[in-house]
């Protein structure tokens, strides 16, 4: 019997990576055995879990390309918020920065802020 929670941590770790590499530009299309080092497994576990992805509707199988998957829209959409949702902390507003466009910080710097109580300076 599968774990259930091991089954959606796969789900999530597989969905970021493949949302990942997409928008880097790494590559649309991948076999398991490239996603290896990304999540410290086997590419046979790779690749059982990526066709539970298929069966789940989140991933498909590359036509013409045996052995390489990508993400469906909706996988897409799904591995975006999972990958944002873990990130966010990174990804957000440096400290120091402004992220009101019309501010006076953005031409003056940080001691020109406008609104300075409202703004992590």
């Amino acid at each position: 019997m599968t774990d259930p929670l091991d089954a959606l941590r796969w789900r999530d770790e597989l969905l970021q990576v493949l949302y990942w590499l997409r928008g880097e530009g790494l590559g649309e299309r991948v076999a398991p055995n490239e996603v290896t080092t990304f999540l410290g497994a086997e590419p046979d576990e790779i690749r059982h879990r990526l066709e539970s992805l298929v069966d789940e509707g989140y991933v498909e199988v590359v036509e013409n390309e045996a052995g390489r998957y990508r993400l469906t829209d909706w996988g897409a959409k799904e591995g975006g918020r999972r990958f944002a949702d873990e990130f966010a902390g990174l990804t957000g507003q440096a400290h120091g920065e402004c992220n009101n466009p019309d501010c006076s910080c953005q031409t003056l710097g940080p001691g020109a802020c406008d609104a300075h109580a409202a703004h992590a300076h």
